[in-house]
């Protein structure tokens, strides 16, 4: 797989995309568009954007209101089909041709964390966490203890038996972690995991995609407002009128949350 600098051609390739690892990032975005139709208006959201991430790593992107954070994330994960672009997962380009090909990515591949949690309203936490491989075919006994530990693992070993009517906020947004990451995919997606959680809930939220990232040597792609948690990550981008336009190496420097704003004030996010 090239360098995340290097030029594909017939795809333009933004300038200062490489992440400065040796090996070839994960992930690779390259010249990714998509535009919306509001009448006879074609509404550009994301403009020639590209990305890279790699294994093990904790990105962050950031960005106002209907920059197009979350439409990244859903084109990423095959919710939605860019108009133009290439995406590649470990060197090989993901093909988004029809909806069985995109489901069998997110199933197989991607793991999504969604900010109000979309868990199965009668199903119990031990059963939400488990619905991936339900739906894969044949549960195994180490299927199960997977599950378990992960449980363990989010703190939520004694509610596993509850229905999300009976888990606070934090409680499903845990939940809902612990089943992004059962099949153990390559690329995580986060589209604002900590909006609507405690402080508390929110560090081991934080804690989890850390972990998902150097532990188990998934790319972690996370959107956040908030530059208190944007300062755990790896690197942060700022999304702004489609594009990447700035990147600040964070090194997960927990405390180092002023640059983050300067970066906010600088660009006008």
């Amino acid at each position: 797989m090239k360098d995340p600098t290097s030029k594909t051609p017939g795809v333009r390739t933004n300038a200062g995309d490489s992440t400065g690892a040796a090996d070839a990032p994960l992930l690779q975005v390259s010249g990714l568009s998509k535009a919306y139709r509001l009448g006879q208006r074609r509404l550009p959201v994301l403009d020639d954007l590209s990305l890279a991430v790699n294994a093990g790593e904790l990105v962050v992107i950031m960005g106002p209101s209907g920059s197009g954070k979350s439409t990244l994330l859903n084109c990423l994960s095959g919710i939605d089909v860019a108009d133009a672009g290439v995406v590649s997962l470990a060197g090989e380009a993901v093909d988004y041709a029809t909806e069985a090909q995109r489901t069998r990515l997110r199933r197989e591949r991607i793991g999504l964390v969604f900010q109000f949690f979309n868990l199965v309203p009668t199903l119990s936490v031990r059963e939400n966490v488990l619905l991936p491989l339900l739906i894969r075919g044949a549960v195994s006994p180490a299927d199960r203890a997977r599950v378990e530990a992960l449980l363990v693992r989010i703190g939520m070993e004694s509610r596993g038996d509850h229905l999300p009517s009976q888990l606070s906020g934090g409680e499903m947004q845990l939940t809902s972690i612990a089943r992004a990451l059962i099949h153990g995919p390559e690329l995580l997606l986060a589209d604002e995991p900590t909006g609507n959680v405690n402080p508390r809930i929110a560090e081991g939220i934080l804690e989890t995609l850390a972990s998902a990232a150097s532990g188990e040597g998934a790319a972690v792609l996370m959107v956040t407002h908030s530059p208190e948690h944007a300062a755990w990550a790896d690197r942060v981008c700022f999304l702004k009128d489609g594009r990447i336009q700035a990147r600040l190496e964070q090194g997960r420097q927990r405390h180092r949350v002023a640059p983050i704003h300067q970066q906010l004030v600088s660009l006008g996010i």
